[in-house]
């Protein structure tokens, strides 16, 4: 209890080009004690920037941007900085923007209706470990994946395979807990260990599946029939 009360506030970096919004999302970061505000920027040349520079524990990102696509400002987070949760506030819900988001490193998608404490639960849920989505967005993922019935890509020799994508006992446990919805934190609790333990299983499961976020890993899982709950499911 005592190490939760000194731990330092979530930095938070917003980009979002509608100033009202902007101002929204300030005034939600800067009404919790738990959040702080690291900067407020309106285009992706000027994100892009930041993020060369400077990491935040959570980017909160729209896609229409003056300049270009927040794709660009999701990327280059994702790869300066692997360890920061990135969240999409957008008004877009058509599904290739929401996919496009996942497969570049997002975590959460929520709508620009989430404001002020829905949305600040929505920052401490991501950098918990969860994936926060607006209703309409999980359903949307959820039917993608349960629809998903394109044949199999070529065949990868098995060796090579395995080799490339075997994951330990304890990496198989935790992506399962985390497909379950399951955040860092309980999952430390249920397995007994530190957050930072779990957090380096995660990034090794990201390193063998070739994947940058845990939406995208647990899609990827999904598709190559590594998650044993559902292979249990099947079995019954």
């Amino acid at each position: 209890m005592l190490e939760e009360a000194k731990r330092p506030p979530v930095g938070v970096l917003i980009v979002e080009d509608e100033a009202v919004t902007r101002k929204s999302h300030c005034l939600a970061v800067e009404s919790s004690p738990e959040l702080r505000l690291l900067d407020a920027l309106d285009n992706v040349g000027a994100a892009v920037a930041w993020l060369k520079e400077r990491g935040p524990d959570v980017l909160l990102v729209d896609l229409g941007l003056p300049d270009g696509s927040g794709l660009d400002v999701i990327r280059a987070c994702a790869a300066n900085w692997p360890a920061a949760d990135i969240m999409v506030v957008s008004a877009d819900s058509d599904e290739a923007s929401v996919l496009s988001c996942i497969e570049a490193g997002a975590s959460g998608y929520v709508l620009k209706n989430a404001v002020g404490p829905d949305l600040v639960r929505a920052i401490l849920d991501l950098r918990q470990g969860g994936a926060p989505m607006s209703p309409a967005i999980a359903r949307m993922v959820l039917t993608r994946i349960r629809g998903n019935a394109a044949p199999e890509p070529a065949p990868v020799p098995q060796a090579e395979e395995a080799a490339s994508t075997r994951l330990t006992k304890r990496e198989t446990v935790i992506l399962d807990l985390i497909a379950k919805g399951q955040s860092y934190g309980e999952v430390a609790r249920l397995l007994a260990v530190s957050v930072g333990t779990v957090q380096t299983h995660i990034k090794n499961i990201y390193g063998k599946l070739s994947v940058h976020s845990r939406g995208e890993a647990v899609f990827e899982a999904h598709k190559r029939g590594l998650l044993q709950f559902e292979q249990a499911r099947g079995q019954k």
